[in-house]
């Protein structure tokens, strides 16, 4: 103890201390002020944060670290309880602001010269509290430095250029809890806030940052402050019901103590389940654990604390204070004093703290609260002390000065507040520990701009009692070339859905389609450049044709050997006699073209397929139309067969054919004219290859080309179907209407086939028509005569194949 009445040179000293009849310490039992010219004035609530009513302004503990500063000089204090209530931190706020020496505050235009009784404010705790007096004491701007408000609206130095404190801002906190969430990936959460400005704030905060992280927010509430309000009850365990409801497996909680053991034990008694509770400072380390009835069964608790360190000497400054008042001479002197306190000073009388022991408070001692305590008495006694020697003009704005300019060691520690006068010391990550049931603050990380975990030191509490980390998600986390399609009515839940072929991942909300000459699997992230797709030489297919084309070619000229063998035979000269050999020809070019459809198509090979195929094809049927016209005149029209008959046979039956040939060739011109076949590039038939095919550019100019063909199958139809040859005769027309309808049966196919489709397939068609129609010519109408040829010679005689012009008609 120390005598009050102690005057020091130029400074008067302010104390407070008291003493019970029980001898047990009060908490203001008595309060004593003398004038001074400076003054420290603090704001230190009361309840559960006791300890700093034994804060480092007491001058026993500081008396060591003074001699280098503060050199001759001591520190007063005036000392209040808040109660948590604005009115009550209201009424010792505006009586710090009294001019020095007086009961009153002047009404000024100009507040540069303004001297009020004291020099700087310590506190208060909560956040609230210094939103309603930080802007009164910024007015005439008083360092106020707290030591537990940590509202990021506080940050704002423009609206409160003399608040600082000593604890970091909740922006730093959310960051912490965020960095959390995803390194666990749980996404799918609850958060709940007490209905104050630090669960307001913080939560805030909280939502903004969670959607900036890919954190979906399945709840948001508020829980009541004032419990004993009537719809208090009721709005906690709606809280819990629509937690519940969510089926999330993570909750994190912004409150203090109170209302935080409140939402817990509802959460007990309703059945909630073991979550995983992320927690702060402001109700982890409090008497939560101790009060709530089976805490243990709420599951898994992870939360931030302040990192900082002890204060050397406090545990043995506190229980010595506690075995001074247990001494008369001590409480004496406390109610000696006690009469001499000024009836304006504000006097409150704690009769509860006369029962208070030392194990009481012992516990709190090694909270994190008390070095952020110690760091901002040392904070403004840094700043007084380079302010020695200056004016005491302008004392507020000289002591601000300092605070944001210059540093300030604590226990061999160096401090600075930063650009939003705070300090940023970091967080440790604790895990409530259960061994034994007893309850043990374990940490298990580090927080400073980066988070790291000790996850093995973790053990989760878990529905299901498995030791394995619980999740907690609305969605999977999305896989690359995966991309987010929202569920339900909640915006973030959403299903990972895989990008569909020809799309790709680019990192935004949805897939992107591929540029036309590339392609993308599904579940891309880039794209690929398209391979071409057109019949391939060694295909098994183009293989396969090219050996039956191969054969109808072989067919096609042993034929017209065998012809040429037996041209002056009977046989031959009823069929046509040279006309045979050169529709053989034709029959074998046609053959030939097939090659014009296998590998890489170009626009000049487009256009000379459809071509090719018509010229050859019409070669043939223009030798078969002389025969038939004149079986139609013989046997149709008998009167007209003898002055007709020389136009159709023997020389002018090639001028017939040589007409056919040329009309052909016209209409070939006409189909150049009207819409060649063109090279077409198909990116839709195939996901990955770019198919090269010929495309139809005009349906009328392939009409026109093909149709004369047709044209004369059917007039050769027409002139041999009907027609009777007597009994032991051979029979020429058969030949010639077989052959032509089972040209017409094959392009009914053709013609369906081709028409749709737009892949290599399309030139398989055209390859297996040619073929189909080569080889149906060759069987109906030539082999049947090299089989007379060959294995029948015997009829091969004038009686059997008499000419139908030399019969009577």
């Amino acid at each position: 103890p120390f005598s009050p009445k102690m005057k020091l040179p130029g400074l008067w000293l302010c104390v407070s201390f008291g003493c019970a009849a029980s001898r047990g310490p009060s908490c203001l039992s008595a309060q004593f002020r003398r004038p001074g010219d400076f003054i420290l004035g603090g704001l230190f609530p009361f309840g559960k944060d006791m300890v700093n009513l034994t804060a480092r302004s007491e001058p026993t503990l500081l008396q060591g670290k003074m001699n280098s500063l503060l050199p001759g000089i001591r520190l007063g204090y005036d000392m209040y309880d808040t109660c948590f209530e604005p009115l009550v931190a209201l009424q010792p706020s505006l009586l710090f602001l009294t001019r020095n020496g007086t009961t009153g505050i002047g009404i000024l235009c100009n507040y540069t010269e303004y001297q009020p009784r004291i020099t700087a404010i310590i506190g208060p705790h909560k956040s609230d509290l210094c939103l309603l007096t930080a802007k009164l004491f910024s007015s005439f701007l008083i360092p106020q430095v707290s030591y537990g408000a940590s509202s990021e609206t506080l940050s704002n130095t423009e609206l409160y250029p003399s608040f600082y404190r000593t604890v970091p801002s909740d922006k730093n906190l959310v960051e912490a809890v965020v960095m959390l969430l995803n390194q666990f990936g749980w996404n799918w959460i609850a958060t709940v806030g007490s209905d104050d400005e630090y669960g307001r704030g913080a939560q805030a905060l909280f939502l903004s940052m969670a959607g900036n992280n890919n954190i979906c927010i399945a709840f948001e509430g508020f829980i009541p402050t004032d419990l004993a309000e009537p719809n208090a009850r009721k709005q906690l365990e709606d809280t819990v019901k629509l937690i519940n409801s969510t089926k999330v497996n993570v909750v994190v909680l912004f409150a203090y103590s109170l209302p935080a053991q409140a939402l817990l034990e509802h959460s007990i008694r309703m059945g909630l389940g073991k979550k995983v509770w992320i927690g702060t400072e402001a109700w982890m380390l409090s008497d939560v654990a101790a009060y709530t009835p089976n805490i243990q069964s709420i599951g898994t608790v992870l939360g931030f604390v302040s990192r900082t360190g002890t204060v050397p000497g406090f545990q043995e400054y506190v229980a010595e204070l506690f075995s001074s008042v247990e001494q008369e001479k001590f409480c004496q002197q406390s109610r000696e004093l006690s009469r001499l306190m000024n009836t304006e000073v504000l006097d409150t009388h704690c009769q509860q703290c006369d029962h208070v022991t030392l194990g009481d408070i012992w516990p709190l001692l090694r909270v994190t609260m008390v070095q952020p305590v110690h760091m901002a008495v040392y904070s403004v006694a840094h700043a007084l002390h380079r302010a020695l020697g200056c004016t005491s003009e302008g004392s507020g704005r000289i002591l601000l000065h300092f605070m944001n300019t210059l540093p300030f060691e604590v226990n061999g520690q160096s401090f600075r507040f930063d650009q939003s006068h705070g300090t940023n010391t970091g967080y440790k990550l604790i895990f409530w520990a259960w061994r034994d049931g007893t309850l043990t603050y374990l940490p298990v990380g580090d927080y400073d701009q980066s988070l790291y975990i000790q996850k093995s030191q973790i053990q989760f509490h878990t529905a299901d009692k498995k030791v394995t980390m619980p999740t907690s998600e609305c969605f999977r986390r999305c896989q690359p070339g995966q991309f987010r399609r929202i569920k339900g009515f909640n915006l973030c839940c959403y299903d990972c859905t895989d990008c569909s072929e020809n799309t790709f991942w680019s990192k935004s909300t949805s897939c992107s389609p591929c540029p036309q000459h590339q392609w993308a699997p599904a579940r891309s992230t880039q794209c690929h450049e398209r391979t071409e797709r057109f019949l391939f030489w060694d295909e098994p297919v183009a293989v396969a044709l090219m050996t039956l084309m191969a054969l109808t070619a072989a067919l096609s000229c042993l034929t017209a050997l065998l012809f040429l063998k037996h041209l002056q035979t009977p046989l031959v000269q009823v069929a046509g006699g040279g006309r045979n050999l050169f529709a053989l020809l034709w029959l074998l070019l046609q053959s030939l073209s097939c090659c014009l459809y296998v590998g890489r198509p170009s626009a000049g090979l487009c256009v000379v397929q459809q071509l090719s195929y018509a010229l050859c094809l019409n070669g043939c049927f223009s030798t078969f139309v002389p025969k038939a016209l004149e079986i139609s005149l013989l046997t149709e029209f008998p009167r007209c067969a003898p002055r007709l008959l020389r136009w159709v046979t023997h020389g002018r039956a090639w001028l017939l054919v040589a007409a056919s040939l040329l009309t052909q060739a016209l209409l070939c011109f006409c189909h150049l004219h009207l819409g060649p076949d063109y090279l077409v590039a198909d990116y839709k038939s195939l996901p990955s290859e770019v198919v090269l095919v010929c495309g139809t550019q005009s349906w009328a100019a392939f009409a026109l080309l093909h149709g004369y063909n047709s044209c004369l199958a059917f007039v050769c139809f027409l002139c041999t179907f009907m027609v009777q040859t007597p009994a032991k005769r051979y029979n020429v027309a058969r030949g010639i209407t077989f052959a032509t309808l089972i040209y017409f049966i094959i392009w009914i196919f053709f013609v369906v086939v081709f028409a749709t489709l737009r892949t290599v397939l399309r030139a398989v068609t055209q390859i297996c028509t040619i073929q189909a129609t080569t080889l149906g010519i060759l069987a109906s109408y030539f082999v049947p005569k090299c089989y007379i040829m060959v294995f029948r010679p015997d009829l091969n005689t004038g009686d059997y194949c008499q000419n139908p012009a030399e019969e009577e008609p």
